[in-house]
């Protein structure tokens, strides 16, 4: 009875200092309301539920949700706010610990990237767009489509890279092979896709065959630290990869980009980052419940550190470009479909993992709104070489007229 004394004291607390559409009903029939028209209910089953709300934070918040503990009703969008606020109520969004120590072996990434990508292709393409794309699109219009805004992003890339007909072409970490069919079919490249997830690889090299490509693209099954081709490559590409390789392998991984571009070639590294200049977690448990849930062994560094490692690596950085609101509307749109298809969704991966991307996916949207993490697209030739040279001396050619 001491406990729930305590943990009923906490709600009135935190009721007297936020007003969030929320309502909270107790296995006793009683009834918190933090406002007058709620549109998210919380249901605590048992006494025992209680636990998650004594400190609530997003991770003992996300894991009552995920875990069956409670029952939630409304949007996902909504929950996410309301499980904010309470989190917020009880602790600044400071940062969590820094996490220098993981290591990040061959194995362990490796099955980090399967535990996230190799859910189901069919549970993906739920909420992706028809490519399958699964990085920040690039709205060009407000009535852009997600399928028109990820083929902007796709040629956003390859333009900034000026990529050429007959250029030999790299993606490390080339998701279900969008982007290396796109510098194939459109840029006249002979294009290269890497990838430590089973799912991809047997997808993408389907599509290539079924596009007729397989003479000028072709995607790996292979760590960027094993790809044995030095200077091979004019220009490389990294989407929605950095994020995976860990703080302390940054300089490993820029190393083995500068060791496998031409010294004239160019890179481009679209990769998330954290707002915290100290490269840590996002705040309020945000973070561990990433970790715990979604992307084992992820790590984002600040934009600051990406680019002193990337100058450490001996590459020279030429264009930074922030797409932090492109991902919030990303997000945004993958949110909603997942959430229209929720029976679909249920019925292939079951409630539990459904609940963990509805949650994590409205989180996403709401961070990068509220600028909890960014995304850079940096643009980099080797240092020391005529690549900066031979650039145009505007930015005027990255973008075409929106049409």
């Amino acid at each position: 009875m001491f406990f729930e004394n305590r943990v009923l004291k906490t709600l009135e607390r935190i009721r007297s200092r936020v007003a969030v559409p929320l309502r909270i009903q107790l296995w006793n029939g009683q009834k918190f309301d933090f406002c007058s028209e709620p549109n998210v209910v919380v249901t605590i089953p048992d006494s025992a539920a209680l636990r998650y709300f004594i400190s609530p934070s997003l991770d003992s918040l996300g894991r009552a949700f995920v875990e069956g503990h409670i029952r939630v009703e409304g949007t996902a969008r909504n929950v996410f706010h309301v499980a904010q606020a309470l989190a917020r109520s009880v602790t600044a969004r400071m940062p969590s610990a820094l996490h220098w120590a993981r290591q990040h072996s061959r194995d362990r990434d490796r099955e980090a990237v399967q535990y996230h990508y190799d859910v189901s292709n069919d549970f993906y393409a739920l909420f992706l767009d028809e490519n399958l794309v699964y990085s920040c699109a690039y709205f060009g219009r407000d009535d852009d489509t997600l399928e028109a805004a990820q083929n902007r992003k796709l040629d956003h890339i390859l333009t900034k890279l000026r990529l050429a007909p007959g250029e030999k072409f790299l993606d490390i970490g080339c998701g279900w092979g969008a982007l290396v069919m796109r510098a194939a079919q459109k840029y006249g490249a002979v294009a290269t896709g890497i990838t430590l997830s089973k799912n991809q690889f047997e997808a993408a090299t389907r599509q290539i065959r079924q596009a007729g490509l397989a003479d000028q693209c072709r995607v790996l099954l292979c760590d960027y630290r094993d790809l044995n081709e030095p200077g091979a490559f004019d220009k490389i590409a990294s989407v929605g990869m950095f994020e995976h390789v860990g703080l302390k392998n940054l300089p490993l991984y820029f190393g083995a980009v500068h060791r496998l571009l031409k010294d004239e070639g160019l890179v481009l590294n679209h990769g998330i980052t954290t707002s915290d200049v100290q490269s840590r977690w996002i705040g309020m448990g945000a973070g561990e419940f990433i970790d715990r849930y979604v992307f084992p062994q992820g790590e984002l560094p600040h934009v600051s550190l990406a680019l002193k490692e990337m100058a450490g690596a001996g590459l020279e950085v030429l264009d930074v470009e922030s797409l932090r609101r492109h991902y919030a509307r990303t997000c945004e749109a993958w949110s909603d479909k997942l959430e229209v298809n929720r029976t679909a969704a249920e019925g292939l991966v079951g409630e539990r993992h459904y609940r963990i991307w509805q949650i994590y996916l409205a989180g996403c949207a709401y961070g990068f709104a509220n600028s909890w993490m960014n995304l850079y697209q940096v643009l980099c030739s080797k240092a020391d070489n005529l690549a900066l040279t031979q650039q145009p001396l505007t930015r005027d050619y990255m973008y075409a007229p929106v049409a």
